[in-house]
């Protein structure tokens, strides 16, 4: 349960930071070819995940509430919830990050960046995106390799393949990696206005 509360309050801490968005916002706004190529199928991966994690949430609420009500009021814990909650917790973790990639809220120290004029600003934001694709694609290969590697292995009491825990971060991966390379041109728009 502690897990599930810092979830939110993590959430809601990082809901704050919105100047990525703003930023994409403005720029998209004057520019269709940016808009068409990359923000329709983003809007749609966005809401994909985000209806995706939240129901993972739910379910990872109710099944700690669950495990817990049968260890400590029934003395029998069910062996599943275990394993099936890690996996949920792999899929809030994975594909909140790409959640909060698109909403321009991840972690990050943004007191230098404000302080630089707007060219210093654009750099910042660019390298923070280069960075964030370069990661996505570490994150891509490093899974897909450990998925292959692990995908005749079984996850114990559920019989799932192994595969699927590293399965989860390449899906999302891919998304971060696409709504970075949205803000990208996206900044490049903004800079061409």
């Amino acid at each position: 349960m502690p897990l599930v509360i810092a979830a939110f309050a993590s959430h809601q801490s990082l809901a704050a930071d919105r100047s990525t968005t703003n930023l994409l916002q403005q720029s998209v706004a004057g520019k269709n070819g940016v808009k068409r190529f990359m923000k329709r199928p983003n809007d749609f991966l966005f809401r994909a995940l985000a209806v995706i994690a939240s129901i993972s949430l739910a379910a990872l609420s109710a099944l700690v509430i669950y495990g817990v009500v049968m260890r400590y009021v029934f003395s029998d814990a069910p062996d599943f919830v275990e394993p099936i909650a890690l996996l949920l917790v792999i899929v809030i973790a994975m594909f909140g990050a790409a959640l909060k990639v698109r909403e321009g809220g991840h972690i990050g120290l943004d007191s230098l960046v404000k302080n630089l004029p707007e060219k210093g600003q654009l750099v910042a934001h660019t390298f923070q995106h280069v960075c964030l694709i370069a990661l996505a694609v570490a994150i891509f290969f490093g899974s897909l390799q450990m998925a292959e590697t692990t995908q005749h292995d079984r996850i114990p009491i559920l019989g799932l393949p192994e595969a699927l825990r590293y399965l989860i971060p390449v899906i999302a991966s891919v998304c971060i990696a696409s709504f970075s390379i949205e803000n990208l041109l996206a900044l490049f728009a903004k800079k061409h206005k």
